[in-house]
């Protein structure tokens, strides 16, 4: 499993790269569970990162495809090599086909080899959102790379009170099945890593616990060293 890790700033990103994270993810907490930073803090902590990869959210979306799309370029021209949009408010299959593709369409019109990561909510019935079970087909016709679940609600509360280990593995092996990546986000805890590596996912997200459990406070680089050596075992 590869290690993503959530920083807020640059400096919180070079103490992920520090640490070992594979993957260095641009979000604004103060925006929602996927909420966009700026387009220059993209390309701040893509230089800071270097060669470690970078995956920005482009926000907790309704349905808006145009506005998603326009966010999504921007966060592709802006350096990430993954873009990651969050389908928040969208109830039906056919919403979040027509969000994506034309996302996808965006993306991969600028750079074929950007990633485009769809969001789905492990907390979607308290959110009025479609299933994340259903997200590995939709995201298979529409040519996403990566399908993604994290809680919707940022209340403490994990991905694993809202579903099953069953359910987790059900929506990995669904999407591979597809040939695409998945990545488990959500509150995860340190406790959670022996489930976590029976679920097998391709990316795990995280910030609050390589803070020391407080999302809004800092991120450690000795935590994230923890979580990387944890996840190799």
């Amino acid at each position: 499993m590869k290690l993503l890790v959530s920083p807020i700033n640059v400096e919180e990103a070079k103490i992920a790269k520090h640490g070992g994270a594979d993957i260095i993810d641009v979000k604004n907490p103060k925006e929602g569970s996927l909420g966009a930073n700026f387009p220059w803090m993209i390309r701040a902590v893509k230089k800071a990162a270097g060669s470690v990869p970078v995956s920005a959210t482009i926000g907790d979306f309704n349905y808006k495809p145009g506005t998603a799309s326009l966010a999504a370029l921007g966060a592709a021209v802006s350096g990430a090599e993954y873009i990651k949009v969050g389908l928040y408010d969208i109830q039906t299959k056919e919403h979040a086909m027509h969000m994506l593709l034309n996302i996808v369409r965006a993306v991969k019109g600028y750079d074929k080899n950007k990633k485009v990561v769809a969001s789905c909510y492990s907390d979607y019935a308290r959110i009025n959102s479609i299933s994340p079970l259903e997200l590995p087909k939709i995201g298979a016709i529409v040519g996403v790379d990566v399908v993604m679940m994290d809680t919707g609600i940022k209340d403490g509360r994990s991905t694993f009170e809202f579903l099953t280990e069953e359910e987790l593995m059900q929506f990995v092996s669904s999407a591979r099945s597809y040939g695409l990546m998945t990545a488990i986000a959500g509150t995860i805890k340190f406790e959670d890593i022996p489930q976590l590596k029976r679920i097998s996912p391709d990316i795990i997200g995280v910030r609050g616990c390589v803070c020391g459990g407080d999302r809004n406070s800092v991120i450690k680089r000795e935590l994230v060293e923890r979580l990387k050596a944890e996840i190799c075992l």
